[in-house]
């Protein structure tokens, strides 16, 4: 079994925009990473819905997710999306049987921090990039988007962690 977690931070109470958003998402991020812990490679990769979701599909997903808004969108950095393509645009949601889950594990861990550092670097959350579908997207949207999506792929993985062995819990 991987140990996937380190501590998760509960968010201050009282913060700047930044900090507060940039807190709850650390916070759902390690969320994410505490519904895996205590799993082995089999548990971690085995669909439990309909659909194939499975908590490494979804720690998958998640890191393309990262890489997407802050590196290819508002950092402009030239880089492709990760992991799906034309022919599979849902190879994201999946993981290979080459992918070990210890790689997909500290590869999300690396995009979050490299989507930390973006942020960090930002003049402010009113900084704009644009994008294909949404048009021009500022770093709060970004932020706020994240945080959303991550938190509700967190409710996907509480009822795939529930279906795998019982297992609760915030």
């Amino acid at each position: 079994m991987l140990l996937v977690t380190g501590p998760r931070t509960p968010p201050p109470h009282v913060a700047d925009e930044r900090t507060s958003l940039s807190s709850w998402l650390d916070f759902h991020r390690a969320t994410l990473l505490q519904k895996c812990e205590g799993l082995d490679d089999e548990q971690l990769r085995r669909p439990m819905v309909p659909s194939g979701t499975s908590l490494l599909g979804l720690v998958k997903h998640l890191t393309a997710v990262e890489h997407g808004w802050f590196a290819v969108c508002f950092a402009q950095t030239g880089e492709s999306h990760l992991f799906s393509t034309e022919d599979d645009p849902d190879a994201d949601l999946r993981p290979e049987p080459g992918e070990s889950a210890q790689q997909l594990f500290d590869g999300y861990r690396q995009a979050c921090q490299r989507s930390r550092q973006i942020v960090a670097a930002a003049d402010s959350l009113d900084q704009t990039a644009p994008h294909a579908r949404r048009g021009v997207v500022d770093l709060r949207w970004i932020l706020t988007h994240l945080l959303e999506e991550t938190a509700r792929h967190n409710g996907h993985a509480d009822i795939v962690r529930e279906l795998i062995d019982g297992a609760t819990g915030d």
